[in-house]
């Protein structure tokens, strides 16, 4: 039993060997080393998962994995299982090449190869990765959506500004144009008046006739003033 794992241990420090050393590097035909095992299990994992169902809540990892359809791992020795193998209180204090012996034994106990559980880790990242690319089309198709709505929304406030702006500015120029009216009919009314007063002065020793501007007082004062 124990061999199988030792044997995984080995393959790995020689590869490691081999790559600080190139001389030591396997040569055509040999064994293939743990990181070319690695390579060729991502290899034979689909690069985008497909969801088959709807996830409703992104926060839970495990509803992702369902709907990515990831198949159990062999005894349930998913990469998680691994995760939480290597955190328990027996192990998790020793140096990392006992900790990783430990769990091989233990996984060969139960009939599990390493690579199955690879493979699951594997499989995991790329449905969290595909789910990332998901959400990432789901946030930018949501950003275009509402900077079209909001830019339509900024297009008519624009309008609406610029048509009471004009309203404005056409009262205005009523006014003014009342005012110049108002001003050009007030010099003639006391010219008018003037020349009746003078005519009336003739008669008179008090002269009853105004020449001057009247104060006028607006119609709702005067209507509150007889009340």
């Amino acid at each position: 039993m124990t061999k199988k794992w030792y044997n995984y241990i080995v393959s790995i420090d020689e590869d490691s060997a081999g790559a600080r050393n190139p001389a030591a590097a396997p040569k055509a035909g040999a064994p293939k080393s743990a990181s070319q095992s690695v390579a060729e299990i991502a290899a034979g994992v689909a690069a985008e998962p497909k969801f088959t169902n709807p996830i409703s809540d992104p926060t839970s990892f495990e509803e992702i994995y369902r709907a990515a359809e990831i198949p159990a791992a062999p005894q349930g020795y998913s990469i998680l299982k691994v995760a939480q193998m290597l955190e328990s209180e027996h192990i998790r204090n020793l140096p990392s090449d006992v900790k990783r012996s430990s769990v091989l034994v233990a996984l060969d106990a139960a009939g599990v190869n390493i690579k199955d559980v690879i493979q699951d880790a594997v499989q995991r990242d790329r449905a969290l990765d595909g789910y990332e690319r998901v959400q990432q089309r789901a946030l930018n198709e949501l950003e275009t959506a509402k900077t079209k709505e909001n830019n339509q929304i900024q297009a008519d406030i624009d309008k609406y500004v610029t048509e009471q702006r004009a309203k404005m500015q056409a009262n205005s120029d009523a006014i003014s144009r009342e005012r110049e009216r108002f001003t050009g009919w007030r010099l003639k009314k006391q010219q008018e008046e003037k020349k009746i007063a003078d005519t009336v002065g003739y008669f008179v020793s008090e002269n009853p006739i105004t020449t001057g501007e009247q104060n006028t007082t607006p119609t709702s004062s005067k209507a509150s003033q007889k009340s």
